[in-house]
């Protein structure tokens, strides 16, 4: 069974089949060292600019920046959720710590 992952209004959404399901302006925490000089960052999506599916993990790439300290730029990959039995989860982005999946795959 496919899953249909796109970008839409202009890097503003995350749609999985044809469902809005993540959406820029969210506050994320990152474990993103590579990103800005915070221990973890608070991390403002601005912009998707692209969406990957590896191993049943949905990521998005997306730019914004750190509302601590201002930094700003593409911190990489971010997990946002994971296709099971062709059914899209989405995480619990708002209690989670994310990290960038580059750097965990670096680890």
């Amino acid at each position: 069974m496919s899953v249909a992952l796109r970008i839409l209004d202009d890097g503003a959404w995350l749609s999985v089949n044809d469902q809005r399901r993540v959406s820029v302006s969210e506050l994320w925490r990152l474990d993103a060292p590579d990103f800005c000089d915070c221990d973890l960052v608070d991390f403002i999506a601005e912009g998707f600019t692209g969406v990957s599916a590896d191993s049943h993990q949905v990521a998005v790439t997306t730019y914004g920046k750190c509302i601590a300290c201002g930094a700003s730029g593409v911190p990489g990959k971010i997990p946002v959720g994971h296709i099971r039995e062709g059914e899209y989860k989405g995480y619990d982005r708002q209690n989670l710590v994310l990290r960038p999946i580059e750097r965990r795959q670096r680890q």
